[in-house]
């Protein structure tokens, strides 16, 4: 058993872990945080995405001793304050999703891609979702939605709207 020390959604945590277990499962088992989808286990669908240390990455690919010192947002950390964050708001406003399975990984890599890109295109966002999979909505009211979550943010952060701080995604590079 190895301990790591981990920052979730904002939260110090310490745990005892195996040091093959997968942060995925260390998430969902040890943490009870089941917003982070198994989907595949192959890093193909994406389900699992979560951002590590500000970096979107497939918790189905990195073990949870990896993750040790670092900060981890999963789609429970998004709301802050009793409101949904602007991705969460487009996808609910927009039918951004069907069955919702894939959608936690859709949003944190859509916060991810809007990190990088405050305002992206089209092109862009299909292309920044890529590694994401979804059978049921065809994409396009999910690239809407994080157009519309683009706006949004860039309302906020202009003055425009309500002040909202950002969830924390550390600062490691």
């Amino acid at each position: 058993m190895s301990r790591i020390s981990v920052v979730v959604n904002g939260t110090q945590q310490s745990h005892e872990v195996e040091p093959r277990q997968l942060l995925v499962h260390f998430l969902r088992e040890v943490l009870g945080l089941t917003g982070t989808h198994v989907g595949c286990d192959t890093s193909q669908c994406g389900s699992c995405t979560v951002l590590l240390d500000g970096r979107t990455v497939k918790s189905c690919t990195v073990l949870a001793v990896q993750a040790d010192g670092s900060e981890v947002l999963t789609v429970e950390g998004l709301a802050s304050g009793g409101r949904l964050h602007p991705i969460q708001e487009s996808f609910w406003e927009e039918h951004g999703l069907q069955c919702g399975f894939c959608t936690p990984g859709i949003l944190l890599a859509a916060v991810g891609l809007l990190r990088d890109d405050p305002q992206p295109g089209e092109q862009a966002i299909r292309s920044g979702i890529e590694g994401n999979l979804c059978r049921c909505t065809g994409y396009h009211n999910i690239v809407k939605a994080i157009q519309s979550a683009a706006r949004k943010m860039a309302a906020t952060s202009s003055g425009a709207g309500p002040a909202r701080a950002p969830a924390s995604t550390g600062g490691r590079p």
